[in-house]
C-alpha cells in the first residue's frame, strides 16, 4: 500500500525534520515511512493525518490496475514490435478508467507518421484473441499488427487478393497502401490514450 505523505508534507511547507518531531519519531524512521522503506502502522498513519489536517483514508493511495506496454509501433515507418504476450515483462501504464486490464496490452506510438490522429508517445490499447492470427472481426478496423519480419504497424486492415494476405491502409492520407502483406497477427485498437494522460509505472 502506498501513502501520499511527501506531497502533503511539502504542500504544508514542512521539512522531514519538523514532521518527524511533530510525530515524535526519528528523522530516519520518518524518512523510511515517506519513502515506503519502513512499514506504516495505524499510529503513524493517524498521527500524520492529524498533522496534515486530513483523515487517514485521505493519505492512502489506492493501487490501480496496470497494463503492460508491449513496445513501440509506427504507421509509415517500420518499427520492431516487442510482444508482451511472449515475453511477459516490460514497463507498465495505469489502466485508463473504464478499460479492464485483463488480456489488454498497450503499444506506444513512435514518430509523427500518424499525425493528426495519433501523436508520438500516445498509447494504443488492444487485446489479442489468438497469439498468431488475424481474426475476421478485425477486418476493416484500425489495428496494431505485426508482419512476418517482426515489424509493428498501426493500419486499417483489409483483405488482400489471396487468403492470408492483407492490405494495410495508412492513417496518413498521403501514404501509400501496403498491398498483399502476410501478417503474423492483427488486433483491433480498443482505445487510444494521449501521451499526456498516460501514467507510466
Amino acid at each position: 500500500m502506498k501513502f501520499a505523505i511527501r506531497e502533503n508534507r511539502k504542500a504544508r511547507g514542512l521539512t522531514q525534520e519538523e514532521t518527524a518531531d511533530m510525530l515524535g519519531i526519528s528523522v530516519s524512521l520518518y524518512n523510511g515511512l515517506e519513502t515506503g522503506k519502513r512499514r506504516m502502522n495505524e499510529t503513524y498513519l493517524e498521527g500524520l493525518a492529524k498533522i496534515f489536517g486530513l483523515s487517514a483514508s485521505d493519505l492512502i493511495i489506492e493501487a490501480r490496475p496496470t497494463v503492460a506496454i508491449a513496445g513501440r509501433v509506427g504507421a509509415g515507418a517500420r518499427v520492431p514490435v516487442f510482444d508482451a504476450y511472449e515475453k511477459g515483462d516490460g514497463p507498465q501504464v495505469e489502466a485508463p478508467p473504464g478499460l479492464s486490464p485483463h488480456g489488454v496490452v498497450a503499444v506506444e506510438v513512435s514518430g509523427d507518421s500518424m499525425e493528426p490522429v495519433y501523436s508520438a508517445g500516445d498509447l494504443l490499447f488492444y487485446s489479442r484473441i489468438a497469439p498468431d492470427a488475424v481474426p475476421d472481426d478485425v477486418i476493416g478496423h484500425m489495428c496494431v499488427c505485426e508482419d512476418l519480419n517482426g515489424m509493428g504497424w498501426v493500419k486499417q486492415v483489409k483483405r488482400g487478393s489471396e487468403r492470408g494476405l492483407f492490405n494495410l491502409i495508412s492513417l496518413n492520407p498521403g501514404a501509400e497502401t501496403m498491398w498483399d502483406v502476410p501478417l503474423k497477427w492483427a488486433a483491433r485498437v480498443r482505445l487510444a490514450w494521449p501521451a499526456e494522460f498516460a501514467r507510466k509505472m
